[in-house]
């Protein structure tokens, strides 16, 4: 069997990818009484003299709500909330074991903006932190910005963040390979959508001054920003300096680094060799890259990175998620900052010494347990010096 029969199978079988277990033994008359009635009165009352102790007597402190709408799942677009639940516990099983989170899938039945914001906001007594995932583009920069606004936990849509987060990473240890810089380099990048927003934005607080964003084959410009959505119009306006118009094809020539967040098969090898020396190729499409690495090293690439774990340089957003949400919420964070994504970026990079850097060894490894922990400190450091925690 192929991987996609194998998957079917295993899910069938298990009916599904978690369960919830129990930390208490309820056998005898004593069990009961302190884990239910009448021994559950107490921590019921404490919490309501005292609504912060909800993180001292309930799992709260270590929840995390996986929330999607389904209408933007993985590549297979808008395949609706049922259909989008085995992604949601996938995410559920990776928090557990590589963070050590619980947390629950939970596939809304409703698209509209301002549902989906309240639903969520109801849903806050109960979780510390809210993982957004899969929610259609500009869409997510919405329900993010408005719940970030008015929450006082973390709310962080993956989709965005996590990938950008990896994409800076993959980059701080590139450009030590080649000698160039954020601030002195062109960057082209294939997708307007929620990755492509998260890391334009966050390329900027690296210093990036040269960026062209493309968005269906057309280079954002200012120019013709009055027919782009919310979203789009802000990209337009901290991008493109020369208000450069035309096709990828013409926004690649002379680039330093492609980075594709969109659809496979855009990329072909006149279009890398018209980039510069050493140029870096980040074709993050899945399963099928903007370009295969194969072909990029053939026309000239020096660095390819990819979001296939079956090639070198897997920029998968795994490694960021876990270990920024374990962060958040050891710190007791208030909200996730710029600058705790950006510190997480450098936390990941950093685990690549510099004897092990090399042109096919520029992230760590998906699964390395180090990871979580790295990130994590980074992220609590940078809560504190912030002071956006829970007092």
């Amino acid at each position: 069997m192929n991987v996609y029969e194998k998957a079917l199978e295993m899910h069938a079988k298990l009916r599904g990818k978690y369960e919830v277990v129990s930390k208490v033994d309820v056998n005898n008359k004593e069990q009961l009484s302190l884990a239910y009635s009448p021994g559950v009165a107490a921590p019921c009352l404490a919490i309501k003299e005292n609504k912060e102790d909800v993180y001292k007597y309930t799992a709260k402190g270590n929840m995390v709500a996986v929330i999607s709408d389904g209408s933007a799942i993985l590549g297979l677009g808008n395949i609706g909330p049922e259909a989008g639940l085995p992604v949601m516990e996938s995410k559920v099983i990776l928090y557990k074991d590589l963070a050590g989170i619980d947390s629950f899938p939970l596939c809304l039945d409703t698209q509209d903006t301002e549902e989906l914001i309240k639903t969520i906001k109801y849903l806050v007594p109960t979780f510390g932190a809210i993982h957004l995932e899969d929610l259609s583009c500009p869409k997510c920069i919405e329900v993010e910005t408005r719940l970030k606004e008015e929450l006082d936990i973390p709310v962080f849509h993956n989709d965005q963040h996590g990938t950008s987060v990896v994409a800076i990473a993959g980059l701080i240890n590139a450009f030590k390979l080649v000698n160039k810089t954020f601030e002195n380099s062109k960057f082209v990048i294939n997708g307007a959508e929620a990755a492509g927003s998260a890391i334009t934005k966050l390329l900027v607080g690296m210093g990036a001054k040269n960026i062209l964003l493309v968005s269906e084959d057309h280079i954002l410009n200012r120019e013709e920003n009055s027919t782009y959505d919310f979203s789009k119009k802000y990209l337009s306006e901290i991008t493109n300096p020369t208000n450069m118009k035309g096709t990828l094809r013409d926004a690649m020539v002379g680039a330093d680094v492609f980075i594709g967040v969109s659809k496979g098969n855009v990329v072909d090898k006149d279009m890398v060799k018209s980039m510069n020396s050493d140029a870096i190729v980040f074709a993050m499409a899945n399963p099928t890259p903007e370009i295969m690495p194969e072909d990029a090293y053939e026309a000239g690439a020096k660095i390819v990175g990819t979001g296939r774990g079956d090639y070198p340089n897997q920029l998968n957003n795994v490694l960021a998620y876990p270990g920024i949400f374990r962060g958040a919420l050891d710190a007791k964070a208030t909200k996730i900052t710029e600058e705790m994504k950006m510190a997480a970026a450098y936390g990941i990079a950093k685990l690549i010494t510099d004897d092990e850097l090399a042109v096919d060894n520029i992230i760590p490894k998906a699964f390395d347990k180090r990871v979580v922990e790295v990130v994590a400190k980074e992220v609590v450091r940078i809560a504190q010096e912030q002071g956006v925690i829970r007092k």
